[in-house]
């Protein structure tokens, strides 16, 4: 039986609905079909959760703007990441999206490492980066480039035909150019290392990498363990690598089997990156109370500034 009832349908919310709403706004379900959310988890989210409340005509018609479907793809996001239903609304608050600004040079540049990615060009990739890198800082082309970068292909990759194509070419690409560098710029440093470790279960993370990036030239040398490690190998990597911190990254919840290790604490300050840290934020803040030596970080650009903060990487 059809999940839409008839108040919900396409041509029931174009009878009674405002000419200027009608326009800017899809019903029930076309947004199903746009997102691949069915109308009876939209109706959920609303009714049990408060989530994407929609427009109603008179009659009562669901409508959905353009702002409601940017809402469900980042409700997705979350889901995928391992948050369940009932915590998104606080993270909805706590990460309100940014006002749209105008067009920017750096638009036509994101646009242009897209085009490239799409058609999977290396050597066209390759060369789009390289032209920036000279031009601009890792962490003017991180906050300025990667960043809104990695965030367009992820909205572009949700049930895309040839979405794995693209992003493993990608990933793999990322990996091996900023991989380079960390190791280029590991030769010229001494001292204790970082050690950027992958607590997610996905075979690669960017953010780790952009991470490892930015550290790197900011002058520490950088140990990237790209692979999960189970949490008490990881204290054995600790002990004997002696870094001057641990940096722990992971873009989904993390796994039950980490929180004894976060609460017994490293031998090292500790800092924990990504969307973990938005996921986890309250216990996390719980913990830190009880050990000033553990950190979060939602990101890499914050990452690296509290590691300055820390005084873990020499000053700016």
């Amino acid at each position: 039986m059809d999940d839409l009832t008839q108040q919900d349908s396409p041509a029931a919310a174009g009878d009674d609905c405002p000419h200027a709403l009608a326009k800017d706004c899809l019903p029930i379900r076309a947004v199903a079909r746009l997102t691949g959310v069915n109308a009876v988890t939209l109706r959920a989210w609303e009714r049990r959760y408060g989530l994407i409340v929609p427009h109603r005509t008179p009659k009562g018609h669901r409508l959905y703007s353009a702002e409601h479907v940017a809402q469900i793809q980042t409700i997705l996001t979350w889901l995928k990441r391992g948050v369940s239903v009932g915590q998104i609304k606080g993270l909805l608050r706590a990460n309100q999206p940014a006002v749209v600004e105008t067009p920017s040079p750096w638009d036509e540049k994101c646009q242009r490492l897209q085009a490239a990615i799409y058609s999977l060009a290396e050597r066209r990739l390759d060369e789009c980066f390289n032209s920036e890198l000279a031009l601009y800082s890792p962490h003017t082309l991180c906050q300025q480039l990667l960043l809104p970068l990695l965030d367009a292909l992820q909205l572009r990759w949700r049930g895309q035909f040839g979405a794995q194509a693209e992003q493993v070419f990608f990933y793999s690409w990322l990996r091996s150019k900023l991989a380079a560098r960390v190791y280029h710029n590991n030769r010229q440093q001494d001292g204790a290392p970082l050690l950027l470790a992958n607590l997610s279960d996905l075979p690669m993370e960017p953010g780790l990498w952009l991470t490892a990036w930015l550290a790197s030239n900011a002058g520490a040398a950088v140990n990237v363990f790209d692979w999960p490690l189970p949490p008490a190998e990881l204290a054995m990597a600790v002990e004997h690598i002696q870094p001057r911190a641990l940096l722990l990254y992971s873009s989904q919840a993390l796994n039950s089997a980490h929180w004894p290790r976060l609460q017994a604490g490293y031998a090292c300050p500790c800092l924990v990156i990504g969307p973990a840290a938005h996921i986890h934020r309250q216990e996390l803040q719980a913990l830190a109370r009880q050990n000033s030596a553990l950190g979060m970080a939602h990101d890499p650009l914050s990452a690296l500034q509290m590691l300055f903060d820390r005084h873990l990487l020499d000053s700016q």
